[in-house]
């Protein structure tokens, strides 16, 4: 159990404070005492949890959309090539899910599809007629993650497998659901997966197009893209705690659950979109803040594409972390206190997800440890 919380407190910064050559200058924006305490709090966490336990990556909290600190660590390769900067996209895996399900809200905004829609309507053969895409944004389809399918001759672990090479699998292998849809929560890469190609289907362009000419560029996240073969010699590559580069493997080009890559601050664009009602409306933004699934008791929670906690006093963290292969990702949103944290690594380190104690910074959340993709 990593403690931080002591951390928060730094004698020698404290008494330092009104020096000028150890802040960075104070936004206009936020009173100086509280960016100051803002600022120790965000560096003690990032010093003790992060830096002496090999990081290697991006960090970044922010308050009303004005940055407090931003930290780069490392090189791109480990030991080699440029050093980290704000411009370095990293994989954000499972953070991609949030891109996703907005995706999905803006078509269905746009009433290009209804959230009740069966996914037989946009896959002839689909064996579960009751699944529904609103079904998929909340993990409630029961459908098992495609990294657990059964070897086969059309998916052999050797091959480098697409997302209609998976959905072709479930059409004619038929895999057992781990409960019927609807029926409880049941986290599956498999049904974001699925959301890509409803995209795909409903639009009429790729996916990666889609993202691009809807959030990319009209959010100017420049440093942001989706991951294709094409990109393989420019992506970084992954590591293990130990700092051993990851292996490809043949799952690695299924996207929608994960394979975007982005910075610090470009998440704090998409952060930023989703507090303007020009971008998305607020009843949409309520309907993918709203809990569904609550057959069990407990803060832990999935919206559209988003996890959550959501607290007594009605207070919500907004939230969602990724993991693949050396990847980690986690992007806290605390909208009540308009506040966001975001750490982006390549080189394992689960105390990258430890990220969640940081919202005592700014109001009384819970420490519960969020290791969750």
């Amino acid at each position: 159990m990593l403690t931080i919380v002591g951390c928060f407190s730094n004698t020698h910064k404290e008494s330092v404070e009104d020096s000028l050559n150890f802040y960075p200058p104070t936004p206009k924006n936020v009173p100086k005492k509280e960016f100051r305490r803002i600022y120790n709090a965000a560096e003690a966490f990032y010093d003790s949890a992060l830096l002496r336990t090999g990081f290697n990556g991006q960090f970044l909290v922010a308050k009303g959309g004005t940055i407090i600190i931003e930290k780069y660590y490392g090189k791109q390769f480990i030991s080699t090539g440029d050093s980290i900067n704000e411009h370095t996209p990293f994989h954000i895996a499972s953070t991609s899910k949030t891109l996703t399900g907005g995706a999905i809200l803006k078509l269905w905004e746009q009433g290009k599809l209804s959230l009740d829609d069966s996914l037989t309507k946009y896959f002839p053969g689909f064996p579960y007629p009751t699944i529904t895409i609103k079904m998929l944004l909340t993990q409630r389809s029961g459908l098992p993650g495609y990294n657990r399918f059964e070897k086969k001759p059309d998916w052999d672990f050797e091959k480098i497998v697409s997302n209609q090479d998976m959905l072709n699998y479930i059409i004619k292998y038929k895999p057992h659901c781990d409960h019927a849809p609807g029926k409880a929560f049941q986290y599956s890469n498999t049904n974001f997966a699925l959301l890509a190609l409803i995209i795909e289907k409903v639009s009429g362009k790729s996916y990666g197009e889609f993202m691009k000419e809807t959030f990319f560029i009209p959010l100017q996240m420049n440093d942001t893209y989706v991951y294709t073969h094409a990109d393989s010699a420019r992506a970084l590559p992954s590591y293990n705690w130990r700092g051993q580069k990851e292996a490809y493997t043949f799952l690695d080009e299924i996207y929608g659950d994960k394979n975007i890559y982005s910075t610090v601050h470009d998440l704090l664009k998409w952060d930023q979109a989703l507090y303007s009602a020009s971008f998305f409306k607020p009843a949409t933004l309520e309907a993918a803040y709203t809990p569904y699934s609550n057959e069990k008791k407990g803060i832990n929670n999935y919206g559209l594409g988003w996890r959550m906690k959501v607290y007594p006093d009605e207070k919500k963290i907004i939230y969602h972390n990724g993991w693949w292969h050396g990847n980690n990702s986690c992007f806290q949103r605390l909208i009540q206190d308009s506040a966001t944290i975001i750490v982006l690594g390549n080189r394992f380190n689960r105390n990258i997800y430890h990220c969640n104690k940081m919202a005592n910074i700014f109001a009384s959340y819970d420490e519960e440890d969020g290791t969750e993709e």
